[in-house]
Parts: C-alpha cells; structure tokens; sequence
C-alpha cells in the first residue's frame, strides 16, 4: 500500500464512503416501508400498497425527479417486499452492489454475498 492509499484510502474504500450515506437512508426507511401494509394482511393487500408507492414513486419521475432521487425508497420497497415474499432481507453489501449496478458498474460480489438476490434492486 503506497502512502497516499494510507493516507486518503484505496478507490474501493472512497467509494465505499460515498455509497454508504445511500445505504443508511434506505436501512432508514425500513419501518416506514413495513407500515405500508399490515404484515398479517392478505397478499393482495399487501401487493396493492405496493402497487400504490410504485404509482407514486412513477408519479415523482414524471414530474423531474430523477431516480437516483427516488433510489432510497425503491430500494427500501423491494428489500420489504423480498422479506415478506422471499423470506430473505437484503445486507448492506447486497444493497451496495444494486447501488454500484445502478451506476452502471460492475459489482464484483464473492460467492454467497447475494448476487441474484442483489440484482431486484437495479431490476425494479
């Protein structure tokens, strides 16, 4: 590691430090994103709360948001939606990597990180 990676970081490490104030507003929105429907509530009602925020979230876009506005709380809606579908909730490195894919970078991930559970986040 030459001094200057020692003294202002590696570039994965800057951009780890630019990409994680993302990663906390999406862990942030959480339980407003559970409150959106009842946990116990039949899946059609449940999928049409969803349905409702991805009408808004549209909505927002046409009026000039961009999506790297709307990022946060589309990614936070489909972490929800993987938790209560799949049964699986995203990790910080797999919201990482769907921020990066979002960029259009490559995200290298190791093998059991959560590639094909990261890839909804960019895909909605």
């Amino acid at each position: 590691m030459s001094i200057i990676e020692k003294i202002f970081g590696t570039h994965s490490e800057r951009e780890l430090k630019r990409i994680e104030p993302i990663v906390n507003k999406i862990e942030s929105l959480r339980p407003e994103m559970m409150a959106l429907a009842p946990e116990d509530a039949e899946f059609e009602v449940q999928k049409a709360a969803y349905t409702a925020k991805t009408m808004e979230l549209k909505d927002r876009l046409s009026k000039g948001e961009t999506l790297d506005d709307i990022l946060p709380e589309a990614y936070a809606l489909v972490r929800e939606a993987a938790r209560r579908v799949l049964h699986t909730e995203h990790y910080r490195v797999q919201l990482i990597g769907g921020i990066v894919l979002h960029q259009g970078r490559i995200a290298e991930m190791r093998t059991g990180e959560g590639k094909t559970q990261t890839c909804l986040l960019p895909a909605y």
